[in-house]
């Protein structure tokens, strides 16, 4: 017997998933309820866990592959079954050493608004061979994450600045040898402990899970592939006894049971970004929030009515951003304080329409902009959007994708957020928060009907915006969308 193993099913509002990480590959034999996949959305990770025990019997879809809600990506069949025959890898066998030219590796060229930077994560350590355009650093701004790629085929040298430190654009961090090929000693196997501790890869859900508990990952013993940590090993980690102390008097306070750890580390610059960012607008602007809700039926119908020609004509599947995008520009058409923003004692209109589309990322929240968003369609917008998506996931994003933007959209609902309060992304006047469709009874002519409903969430600068404006604001965006022929007929 064989098990599909398919995609989950993606939020409305999320057109489509990248298959981040294989765990298993063809042949391996797997259990009940072990994670398969990680599944990477726009905004979360989703891991696919087998529904039976069995062998992996064919992956057809790749790291790397774009996939959609329920697409068939590998099968499982019952124990013992016969597999397609995975690719091997012959044994790595150590090219002689071989001298080589250093070349320096330096920090980019970083722009104007940036005065420094700090070394995020090397990617390859001293003795290690290296390919041309391979990413051996990650170097991150208040902004963005930048890589620094290999010039040439080699071997890395010395790293001149470790993680963490704080360095220039311009400045020396490393070497390579140019040319040359890694020591026999670089390529033997590995001892026990260097196996581990270079398997240590948890999945996110494990990784939540030894958070929540406050535990030390190198503690733990993983019993899955390559040493991996799983949840079991984390619970069976948990129950097991403490180890028996020395004796102590008798009065002594009694240990506690099970493991009390503490892990620090410091914050990176796009957290201290963030964190700054948003105190700023919470202490600086008098802000307020209002509410209003949408009945999503009319798009839902319209989308489902025109979703395959659309992407059979657009090659990009029809989401509901697109809709809000343009229900916004209208919006700030017409109340253009909202597109405003406040410089010293002036206030500053602007007569461009360049939103910011807040994209949660492995570190932290961003808000690329999607540019003259009055002179895209509909398709123009879900492809732009889709390309900062990924940009943001892949750590791409550049200054130029970050800089500007009058007015923010931020979408809570895939999380699942029924309501929230967004804060102002400054110097913008006004965020609108999108959240959960949920059927609810809603009363239509006299009579109950259970409606696919959405709050909306419009928090603004007060100073700037008054309560009539930001209400008119809210309901525009209501009636365009629970009418969408209005965005055609500019009504």
């Amino acid at each position: 017997m064989t098990t599909e193993i398919k995609v989950p099913v993606l939020p409305e509002s999320v057109a489509d998933a990248t298959i981040a990480t294989w765990h298993v590959k063809v042949g391996d034999t797997v259990s009940r309820d072990q994670n398969l996949v990680d599944i990477e959305t726009d905004k979360v990770v989703l891991e696919v866990v087998s529904p039976e025990d069995g062998v992996v019997t064919e992956i057809s879809q790749e790291e790397g592959a774009t996939v959609l809600g329920e697409q068939l990506i590998a099968l499982v069949g019952a124990a013992g079954a016969v597999a397609t025959p995975a690719n091997t890898q012959a044994p790595a066998t150590a090219a002689p050493a071989s001298e080589g030219n250093p070349v320096d590796i330096n920090v980019p060229v970083l722009p104007e608004s940036v005065a420094d930077a700090t070394i995020a994560a090397w990617h390859v350590q001293p003795g290690e061979a290296v390919s041309r355009d391979q990413n051996l650093v990650d170097i991150e701004t208040d902004k963005v994450v930048l890589e620094v790629v290999a010039p040439e085929d080699g071997v890395m040298g010395e790293h001149i600045h470790a993680e963490g430190d704080t360095v220039l654009g311009e400045q020396l961090i490393g070497k390579i040898i140019a040319g040359a090929a890694p020591a026999a000693a670089s390529v033997a196997p590995a001892s026990p402990a260097a196996s581990d501790e270079s398997s240590d890869v948890l999945t996110p859900s494990v990784r939540r899970l030894i958070a929540e508990k406050g535990l030390d990952a190198a503690k733990i013993n993983g019993t899955g592939k390559n040493g991996r940590v799983t949840k079991e090993d984390v619970d069976n980690f948990l129950k097991a006894p403490a180890p028996a102390a020395k004796s102590a008097p008798v009065a002594a306070t009694p240990a506690p049971v099970g493991e009390r750890t503490q892990k620090r580390v410091p914050m990176t610059r796009l957290r201290k970004t963030i964190a700054t960012r948003l105190l700023e607008a919470k202490n600086s602007t008098a802000m307020l929030t209002t509410f209003n809700e949408v009945n999503m039926k009319p798009i839902m119908d319209l989308r489902k009515q025109y979703k395959d020609a659309f992407e059979k004509r657009h090659d990009i599947r029809l989401g509901f951003m697109s809709f809000y995008v343009k229900a916004v520009t209208e919006a700030l058409k017409r109340f253009p304080a909202v597109n405003a923003s406040i410089d010293g004692d002036d206030i500053v209109y602007h007569n461009f329409f360049d939103m910011s589309i807040a994209v949660s990322t492995p570190r932290g929240l961003v808000t690329p902009v999607l540019r003259d968003c009055d002179k895209m369609s509909c398709a123009e917008i879900e492809k732009n959007i889709r390309e900062l998506a990924l940009k943001g996931r892949d750590g791409k994003l550049t200054i130029d994708d970050m800089t500007g933007g009058n007015f923010t959209i931020t979408n809570g609902g895939v999380f699942g957020s029924l309501l929230s309060t967004p804060i102002l992304n400054l110097p913008q006047a006004a965020i609108l928060g999108m959240h959960k469709i949920q059927d609810r009874p809603m009363a239509v002519n006299g009579k109950v009907e259970i409606l696919p409903m959405m709050y909306l969430a419009l928090s603004y600068d007060h100073r700037l915006i008054d309560g009539k404006e930001s209400v008119g604001f809210l309901v525009t965006i209501k009636e365009l969308l629970e009418d969408p022929t209005r965005l055609l007929l500019d009504v």
